[in-house]
């Protein structure tokens, strides 16, 4: 099946819930996989006038190539009919923006939610940060706290920006390449999304910190 599009490598970002697609023609995007479970073309979704909701915590679990064309994904909660061709992948990350506004604007319409976790009525983010090694406690002066972020600090690199903005002892102790963080228990990357209710750990990386 011929196709405009090529990628030129493909790399799923498990525990940062992320596919990540760069094309020969040059463009490199990074699909969430609730964006790409909620924006499969197969006929159960397209033909529904409800929009998909609830998937803010899906995963893919399973990549399969369709011949040289397209990828079928597993996703951790049992759908797995979704074909998605070069094309609409690229078309998917090249539109990312809008289609996203629209979606919104469409679950919001039918009273629906991203995720199945509460989060509080105020729309902001509660979260438990883990200090780690002996000269961070000095900086942070506790092992562990309890965290309330306003929704738009959604991601590991945004947590950490906020952390540096707490004193000029903070900021070379969290800069990004400075430490390792863990988003419950599992290795994060900086692009790596925060819910509600999540447990952050941080441990230094730097034999000087």
């Amino acid at each position: 099946m011929a196709t405009k599009h090529t990628p030129s490598e493909i790399k799923l970002h498990q525990k940062s819930k992320i596919l990540e697609i760069s094309f020969e023609s040059g463009e490199n995007f990074k699909y969430p996989c609730e964006y790409l479970r909620t924006h499969a073309r197969s006929a159960e979704i397209e033909t529904s006038n409800i929009p998909v909701a609830g998937k803010a915590d899906v995963n893919i679990e399973t990549i399969e190539p369709q011949g040289n064309y397209a990828l079928r994904l597993f996703f951790d909660d049992g759908y797995n009919t979704g074909i998605f061709s070069w094309d609409t992948l690229f078309e998917l990350g090249a539109n990312y923006d809008n289609n996203w506004a629209k979606y919104l604007d469409a679950i919001e319409k039918h009273g629906l939610k991203r995720s199945t976790r509460e989060k509080p009525e105020d729309g902001k983010i509660k979260i438990k940060v883990l200090y780690f090694m002996t000269n961070m406690l000095k900086v942070t002066k506790k092992e562990s706290d309890e965290i309330i972020l306003p929704e738009s600090i959604n991601e590991v690199q945004k947590l950490l920006k906020y952390l540096r903005g707490k004193g000029k002892e903070w900021e070379p102790m969290f800069a990004d390449d400075a430490v390792q963080v863990t988003v419950n228990k599992q290795f994060a990357e900086l692009f790596t999304k925060l819910e509600h209710g999540d447990e952050i750990g941080i441990v230094p990386v730097s034999k000087d910190l």
